[in-house]
Order: C-alpha cells, then structure tokens, then sequence
C-alpha cells in the first residue's frame, strides 16, 4: 500500500465543466476603471461637472420661464424618465 496523504481530491465528472464555464479566454466585458494619479485633480473635475449641471438647469429654467410668460397660454414642461437612454437615440 502507498503510505501518506493524497496529494489530490477525486473530482465529480461534473464539477471540470463548471471550471471551464468561468475561465473565458480573451478580453472582459466592461469598462476599465483606472485609479487617478492626483486626488486633486479628481476634486476639479467633479467642481467642474457640477457647475456644469447647476448652470445648464438655471438656463433650462429661465428658458422655460421666458417661453410661458411670452405666450398667452400656460407652457406645461413634460420630462421623461431620468437616467434611461432614449429609444431611437444614439449613444455614445
């Protein structure tokens, strides 16, 4: 008989299959996400996204108020859903 301890565990015909399954070869779906050099920078661009934001919405808003008080009817502003893409949109 072989004496000490096995140096492997029997596997399940199945369980090989699995293995295989999660080894994809190739590239990986997604973005990548790369940590930046400087914080500092990262601090500026998320000031400047939110000026950006604040500045586009308070010309939206005096657009829209601008548009109701020239006309003699009450201008009534529909918005559709946030955060889903538009169908027939192109994106980017």
């Amino acid at each position: 008989m072989a004496q000490g301890s096995k140096k492997f565990k029997a596997q399940k015909p199945g369980a090989s299959k699995k293995n295989q399954q999660r080894n994809v070869k190739g590239p990986k779906k997604g973005g990548r996400i790369i940590a930046p050099k400087k914080a500092q920078v990262v601090q500026q661009q998320k000031l400047k996204q939110g000026l950006e934001v604040a500045i586009r919405n308070k010309i939206e808003q005096e657009v829209t108020q601008k548009a109701s008080s020239s006309l003699h009817k009450p201008l009534s502003v529909v918005k559709g859903p946030e955060g889903k893409a538009k169908p027939g949109g192109s994106s980017k």
